[in-house]
């Protein structure tokens, strides 16, 4: 079974050709992916009509390049999935709209995918696949939550996020640097030269005695630190800031997941999302683990961002263990907002 996977969520447009053999280990056949990031760095941030239209101009020739790297034709594909929410209105109906007019001209079955099974399936597709069950932990630009995980389908939420996720951290700390957007990476690698210890900053909800994340307080006290070292704050001192911001979200996000572990007795944990790729993150995250005997597993670098190859390989493994189906029902719609919880 081959399937070919649209991810077009927000500011990435992503295809992937994922094929589930006897074996039933789905592999990654070809994967092609656009960054819109240099359109939209003049912004700030993201701009959700020029996202849809860009979405519009890539994901034909990326479906066209996947299927020559995978030696692949149209005839070859066996379902089409797309990513049905959550994200951007605009941007999900482009990759919604595609991938069912394509099922409908192959007459192909079509399956809209959640993008958070997505990203919390990904690592399914890494030299170091985990097993079920173990903690999820999904970290990404508007995401931070923490899940019981006991298979496909199978989801526990045991904590989220009440305010800001810590990729919102992460990017509206580096605005007010001055970092630019992306702000995590560009924060991240600051923080390279800083020292973490030089500002004693929040880490919201850390004692709080549940699984719950609160990161808006961080904002708010690294918007203080920069109001009081003024306006012509030296780049020795904003790499502190950033060290320090840094080392904040990242211990606040290792110690729930170990709380979580903790809490359900698992030895095995999963991170997902953009954040995960945040290699402070990863240190501690592994050193941690390491101490408890706890085994940690991540996505493949490329494979941490949005991309297709994720909304395809949660696709085969839902329709591998029957619990979803694809269909010839051709009219769609989205969910911009939508509980993975509930899926």
């Amino acid at each position: 079974m081959k399937v070919l996977g649209v991810e077009s969520s927000c500011d990435e447009t992503g295809v992937a050709l994922v094929e589930a053999d006897a074996s039933g280990v789905p592999h990654l056949l070809a994967h092609a992916l656009h960054s819109q990031i240099d359109m939209h760095q003049a912004y700030g941030g993201v701009v959700p009509e020029l996202a849809s239209r860009d979405h519009i101009r890539r994901v034909l020739p990326l479906a066209k390049q996947v299927l020559s790297e995978a030696s692949s034709d149209l005839q070859d594909i066996d379902v089409v999935a797309y990513t049905r929410g959550p994200g951007l209105a605009g941007a999900l109906l482009v990759g919604a709209g595609v991938a069912c007019a394509l099922g409908a001209a192959l007459g192909k079955p079509v399956m809209g995918v959640h993008h958070l099974e997505g990203h919390l399936l990904s690592p399914f597709l890494a030299s170091d696949p985990p097993e079920f069950p173990f903690v999820a932990l999904l970290v990404s630009g508007g995401h931070t939550q923490l899940m019981r995980v006991d298979d496909v389908g199978q989801y526990e939420l045991l904590g989220e996020t009440i305010d800001d996720a810590a990729g919102e951290a992460f990017d509206k700390s580096a605005k007010m640097m001055g970092l630019g957007y992306p702000g995590g990476p560009a924060l991240a690698r600051l923080a390279e030269f800083g020292d973490a210890t030089t500002f004693d900053l929040p880490r919201p909800l850390l004692h709080s005695g549940n699984l719950d994340f609160s990161f808006a307080g961080l904002k708010t006290a690294v918007r203080t630190q920069l109001l009081k070292l003024g306006s012509n704050v030296c780049e020795q001192d904003k790499a502190h800031l950033a060290a320090s911001t840094q080392q904040a979200i990242v211990e606040v996000l290792v110690k729930k997941s170990l709380a979580a572990l903790k809490s359900t007795g698992l030895k095995r944990l999963v991170v997902a999302g953009g954040v995960g790729a945040n290699a402070r993150l990863r240190d501690m995250l592994n050193a941690e683990c390491a101490k408890r005997q706890c085994r940690v597993h991540y996505p493949e670098l490329a494979l941490c961002t949005d991309n297709g190859a994720m909304i395809a390989l949660a696709a085969a493994m839902r329709l591998q263990r029957g619990i979803a189906s694809a269909g010839p029902d051709y009219a769609f719609d989205v969910k911009p907002r939508w509980d993975l919880a509930a899926v």
